[in-house]
């Protein structure tokens, strides 16, 4: 059985793909948002296995008000969910640090 804290992370990284594939959804907002990070859309699939990465993406989506709005309806979710998962991976990296 797994750990609740593992579950957490887990649902976190989940929630954080499936924004990186609401961005990704728009050419507008993939556009914005690979201005706004510097990263090219072919490193995008690698990057995605990085918990930092992928609070990067929720960190992103917290900052357009806009798009966190539409992304939470679009999921079905709270928007403070976001919030949360986007805490629970900052702090597995965070951790993860030497």
């Amino acid at each position: 059985m797994k750990s609740p804290l593992r579950q957490r992370r887990e649902a976190a990284e989940t929630l954080a793909v499936q924004a990186l594939g609401f961005i990704a959804g728009e050419n507008a907002r993939l556009a914005h948002f690979l201005n706004m990070t510097g990263i090219i859309a072919a490193d995008i699939r690698a990057a995605a296995r990085e918990p930092s990465f992928l609070a990067g993406v929720l960190e992103h989506m917290l900052a357009e008000e806009s798009l966190l709005l539409a992304f939470a309806a679009e999921a079905g979710i709270d928007p403070a969910e976001v919030a949360r998962a986007k805490s629970v991976l900052a702090a597995g990296w965070d951790r993860d640090a030497p």
